[in-house]
């Protein structure tokens, strides 16, 4: 999946910043807000760093892969939009985006408004991985990737398998878990 001829810009506030980086990275956590997650993931991998809210820009012209992270509330979703809006419409060409991964922002069953709003949103982008509440993120407290829930390790080797596939960008796999 890639950009669209035709989609509309989101509005100039809706949009994130491009930040030039100074090194490259075989992928990049994009926190859509704040509180997303992107922290809380890139710290389970070394060399997956958080891009710090806004689209990164490597040095050497190279496409960054992007992994989309929101929380799933109705806020995280909107900023979820907003930035694949941004992509689809062709504004950040320096950037492959993986996917979004939706965060459980509350523990328990999201309600019916807001698993619909994350279809829609799952259309337009080329995957999309469910994270469960985890109550150790809330606190701050580090968590190991191997003593992660299976949805986390599930999406680190989703990840991997990507970045090492030289598949990157070129299917359009759903992920609903």
């Amino acid at each position: 999946m890639t950009p669209q001829r035709g989609v509309p810009a989101p509005d100039r506030v809706d949009q994130l910043a491009v930040y030039d980086q100074p090194q490259s990275a075989e992928l990049w956590w994009l926190g859509v807000h704040g509180g997303a997650g992107e922290s809380s993931l890139a710290a389970l991998v070394p060399g997956w760093p958080a891009a710090s809210h806004g689209w990164p820009r490597p040095p050497r012209g190279a496409p960054a892969n992007v992994v989309l992270t929101a929380r799933s509330s109705m806020y995280g979703l909107r900023s979820a939009r907003s930035a694949a809006t941004q992509w689809a419409a062709g504004m950040v060409p320096h950037v492959k985006v993986l996917g979004l991964v939706i965060v459980a922002d509350a523990p328990g069953r999201l309600p019916r408004p807001l698993r619909e709003f994350a279809q829609v949103i799952s259309g337009g982008l080329p995957r999309t991985w469910t994270i469960p509440w985890i109550e150790s993120w809330r606190v701050d407290e580090p968590l190991a990737l191997s003593d992660a829930p299976r949805e986390v390790r599930r999406l680190i080797d989703d990840l991997e398998a990507l970045t090492h596939s030289g598949a990157v960008g070129t299917t359009n796999r759903k992920e609903h878990r």
